[in-house]
């Protein structure tokens, strides 16, 4: 698997899309070439070329899954901005939700230390406008470029809230976007995170955004300084965690993991295994005890974690159902590396080969996606995550810890208040912690 495998877990791979041989073998493509030719010397106005090309790759592929899709050359940029972990924006995750023709712009995940989470937009919000333009029929290219853009410029939202009558307003200061995946309870007066959750009972906290280039060395080094304050147990936060490298997924599972524990495979077309990630054993915290937190906007690469220290019995899972999203794409070079085609080529299943993807026909009762345990199951309805999200966003935003811990009405002194979810996780945690295993020990 690449080292530089992309947002949804897919490894770039170096393949032409068409060659002269296959086009022979296959009419269509000729069919299609010859279309354009003569779109191009006899439609009433001249024609972009470019674009015609564009449209109909975009057709095309566009019938496959909510996954595979054409990214011409300004969407090839910014996925080569989001290799490099930096870029100008706002610092959200965004992503079509709903069913046939009515999808809808959707916020599937703030950055901590973007503009738009300290505006106030929150995961789940539906963007029904940006700069005065409907968003109604956008595509995710169309959203990028008005969302994107050179640092110190502006650009206004407007999104639609569970529990809002009205859409609300955000105008918002693009900046340079750091992506910092690994974070904490509340930050230090240095900006620094602390990874400890409140109270003597020394139980670390550890949230992953995302799983990128740098989430492996962030996550170890607040392991580490977890061990150096004697961390007796762990909480993993991966809600919210729209996936990442599966890279990243695999060695952080490999700190957890005893050696030769099956993390993940992927299976092809032909459901045989194409790939088994294994645990090393080298990882330094293979008796520590965990809880994972996720929820529905937990996918692909935090779905992983979860289902594999689940089904290892490494982790008890608290929260609400993961997304359900275990697809493998590839990013096969176009137009000479100038575009992309991303192109679902695999599944992922868990250590104990249940799929973790959700396909279209799938129903509640089919097995996707990562469950809670039978005492860990916490369901939110929608005001109650826009509360939770809106408190953690406040507790985020104050540096350094103390004084005055209610903002707007919101008391963020201690998140297992507001945090209903994180409460039980630590519930969950403590129960271990005291259990006839730890009484033996004592």
């Amino acid at each position: 698997m690449s080292r530089r495998s992309m947002w949804l877990v897919f490894s770039v791979t170096i393949v032409s899309l068409v060659c002269y041989a296959r086009a022979a073998r296959n009419p269509y493509g000729r069919w299609l070439a010859q279309a354009i030719d003569t779109i191009e010397s006899q439609y009433i106005e001249p024609v972009d070329t470019e674009k015609l090309f564009e449209g109909a790759m975009r057709g095309m592929v566009g019938r496959l899954d909510d996954y595979s899709s054409f990214l011409p050359r300004q969407m090839k940029t910014f996925f080569d901005e989001a290799l490099g972990q930096q870029y100008g924006g706002i610092g959200i995750e965004v992503n079509l939700a709903g069913d046939g023709d009515d999808k809808r712009l959707t916020v599937v995940s703030a950055r901590i230390s973007g503009p738009a989470y300290g505006a106030g937009v929150l995961a789940g919000d539906e963007i029904v406008g940006i700069n005065d333009v409907n968003t109604e029929r956008f595509t995710l290219d169309d959203a990028l470029k008005l969302l994107r853009g050179k640092p110190n410029t502006t650009v206004t939202l407007r999104v639609r809230r569970a529990g809002y009558e009205k859409p609300l307003a955000f105008k918002i200061t693009r900046a340079l976007i750091k992506i910092e995946s690994v974070l904490g309870d509340v930050r230090e007066n240095d900006g620094s995170w602390n990874f400890l959750l409140p109270g003597p009972d020394r139980i670390g906290y550890v949230r992953i955004a995302s799983f990128g280039d740098l989430t492996v060395g962030e996550f170890t080094a607040a392991m580490q300084w977890l061990s150096q304050r004697h961390c007796r147990g762990l909480v993993i936060d991966l809600r919210n965690n729209p996936g990442g490298l599966l890279e990243a997924a695999e060695k952080i599972c490999d700190l957890l993991l005893p050696s030769g524990a099956v993390i993940v495979t992927t299976r092809g077309r032909d459901a045989r295994v194409r790939q088994e990630l294994r645990a090393s054993g080298s990882g330094p915290y293979l008796d520590l005890p965990i809880v994972v937190l996720v929820n529905g906007q937990s996918a692909s690469a935090s779905e992983i974690v979860a289902a594999c220290l689940q089904d290892h019995g490494r982790a008890k899972v608290v929260g609400e159902r993961s997304f359900g999203k275990g697809t493998v794409q590839n990013l096969i070079p176009v137009e000479a590396g100038r575009s992309s085609l991303k192109l679902t080529i695999a599944t992922y299943w868990r250590p104990s080969e249940k799929n973790i993807h959700r396909m279209s026909s799938s129903k509640e009762t089919d097995e996707w996606g990562v469950r809670p345990d039978a005492d860990g199951e916490v369901a939110l309805d929608g005001k109650q995550e826009v509360a939770w999200q809106e408190a953690r966003r406040r507790r985020d935003g104050r540096l350094p810890p103390g004084g005055d811990a209610s903002i707007d009405g919101v008391d963020t002194s201690d998140p297992l208040e507001f945090d209903s979810q994180l409460r039980r996780a630590v519930e969950v945690l403590q129960q271990e912690l005291d259990g006839p295993a730890a009484a033996k020990a004592a």
